[in-house]
């Protein structure tokens, strides 16, 4: 088992392709765009994840193409890296996933089962969906889910905190699980358990850690309307072991591409199976309220700030080195400044400003920043 396909190779599914290689595999990834995988392929590619130029250039048994044939013979074992997108009910959109799907059950049925792995976010329950369609057409689908953040994704993807196989049945989980132990440079705990279980644990993992930086950041409101300093508070708490100092500090809403989608995602399966996701919601209006409160302590401390005299932002993703900007609430909180009348400078990298003005126009004045 030394060659492995990898279905979507976007800024996730490139780097976990370059992990793989890096662990001794042949990787064939599939994408639609051309002029992107031939970027791939002449090793000319330019993205701002770190270290994934350096790895590229440095790989030798990573290719990539358009045809999803070639992918298909080229191994047993394919990882599905799609994009997926929040509805606006919270449950996850498919449609990369669903295409895809049609596309391989328009080629002839296999001969011998494969494995196709879902790795991409789904909603709990869509995993079994694709078993049941797939089933008569030679495919055992798994569900392995990962944990990353952007800006340090190779870096998770070598070292996690945990890998977790929603397995089908044993021996499929047992591929996985070596595939894991040979590319880990780290030894995590590994849980193998059934897709649905993978499922429910990707999101609640996720939607544990929101919960956190909401209670944080609403623990630190009452402290600053209390007249105090949220800091020594959440770092005295953040010292018990049952608690701990990860993502309990103080500062913006969560945002990214992730931690809300997930959210999200949590509430509306909670909610399809009749649950009422009490705590999921408190935590999106949690996140919400604090944006508002935090604009409330601006006009309050800025209340007779000369608007012509600028206020500079030297970071307005969703988090800073990095050049994401959905769901920031750094942004927001910007654009909501910027819109009463402030003269607002946003500092950043290129490509951060090149997404911004194409949806504030001239809201902002722009500085270029190398990150």
């Amino acid at each position: 088992m030394k060659n492995i396909g990898v279905i979507g190779i976007g800024r996730l599914g490139l780097c976990f392709s370059l992990t793989l290689e890096r662990g001794g595999y042949n990787v064939l990834g599939l994408d639609i765009n051309e002029d992107y995988v031939k970027s791939i392929n002449d090793k000319t590619l330019n993205s701002y994840e770190k270290d994934v130029n350096n790895y590229l250039k440095k790989s030798k048994n990573l290719k990539a193409t358009t045809d999803l044939k070639k992918v298909i013979d080229f191994a047993d074992i394919f990882f599905v890296t799609l994009r997926t997108e929040s509805l606006p009910s919270g449950k996850y959109d498919h449609s990369q996933v669903e295409t895809f799907l049609e596309r391989l059950i328009s080629l002839e049925k296999l001969e011998n089962p494969k494995d196709l792995v879902i790795c991409c976010n789904v909603c709990p329950g869509y995993s079994n969906e694709i078993q049941d369609r797939l089933k008569e057409y030679n495919y055992i689908v798994s569900f392995n889910p990962e944990w990353v953040a952007q800006g340090t994704i190779l870096y998770n993807q070598a070292y996690p905190d945990l890998v977790v196989i929603g397995e089908d049945n044993k021996e499929v989980g047992d591929k996985i699980e070596k595939i894991y132990k040979n590319v880990c440079l780290n030894d995590p705990p590994i849980h193998r358990m059934d897709r649905l279980s993978g499922e429910i644990t990707k999101v609640g993992l996720n939607c544990f850690l929101t919960t956190k930086i909401s209670y944080a950041n609403m623990l630190g409101d009452i402290a600053i309307k209390s007249g105090v300093d949220p800091e020594p508070i959440l770092a005295a708490i953040g010292e018990d072991t049952r608690i701990n100092s990860k993502y309990f500090k103080y500062g913006f809403g969560y945002g990214g591409p992730c931690f809300p989608r997930d959210t999200r995602a949590l509430s509306y399966y909670s909610e399809k199976i009749g649950l009422p996701p009490s705590i999921v919601q408190a935590v999106m209006r949690t996140n919400l309220d604090h944006l508002d409160f935090q604009l409330e302590q601006f006009f309050q401390n800025y209340r007779d700030w000369d608007t012509n005299e600028p206020i500079v932002f030297d970071s307005i993703t969703y988090k800073p080195g990095i050049v994401i900007v959905e769901e920031s609430q750094q942004l927001a909180y910007a654009v909501y400044i910027a819109k009463e009348g402030y003269k607002v400078i946003i500092r950043e990298h290129p490509e951060v400003i090149k997404q911004v003005k194409e949806k504030f126009g001239d809201l902002f004045i722009y500085e270029e920043k190398k990150i």
